[in-house]
């Protein structure tokens, strides 16, 4: 304004208010920035997460049946059968009934479809011990076929 004489204090104080001004700004855009990436990571690993979980969930499946079946647990061993598979896979668990049964090394993995089910194959063995003596049981010698029946996914068959 003409005629105001305007003191070096005040144009400094104005400039550290625009300077404050702009720093908050600054640190409101980066906090800002900062959530939208991790917004980002998080729904990124989520979704990886369930789509590893989709097709994971067949190969865990018959690992969980496996474990059941060397685990001689009939009742969890026909909650992972289908009902068409349920009495082969118990006459199975019969046949381990004289024998103490451990997995070793087991892993599987889905290897492909045939219509509505979904084929696993596993590597690995389960020893079966009779009077001390160790009987090796080659796991891959085998395809499951697993099904998803009410939501879940269960071993209905073997190739």
């Amino acid at each position: 304004m003409p005629g105001v004489a305007h003191s070096p204090c005040l144009h400094n104080q104005i400039a550290a208010h625009i300077i404050a001004i702009r720093t908050h700004k600054l640190e409101a855009f980066v906090r800002k920035f900062s959530l939208a990436i991790l917004v980002i990571i998080i729904t990124t690993l989520s979704l990886t997460a369930c789509a590893s979980n989709n097709t994971d969930a067949p190969a865990k499946a018959v690992e969980d049946y496996l474990t059941a079946l060397v685990a001689k647990d009939a009742d969890r061993l026909s909650t992972l059968s289908c009902g068409e598979w349920e009495d082969d896979a118990l006459l199975e668990l019969d046949s381990f009934q004289a024998v103490t049964a451990r997995l070793e090394g087991v892993a599987c993995e889905q290897t492909g479809t045939d219509g509505d089910t979904t084929l696993v194959l596993c590597n690995g063995q389960i020893i079966a011990t009779y009077d001390n003596e160790d009987q090796e049981l080659d796991l891959s010698v085998r395809t499951y076929q697993v099904v998803q029946e009410g939501g879940e996914w269960l071993v209905c068959g073997v190739r």
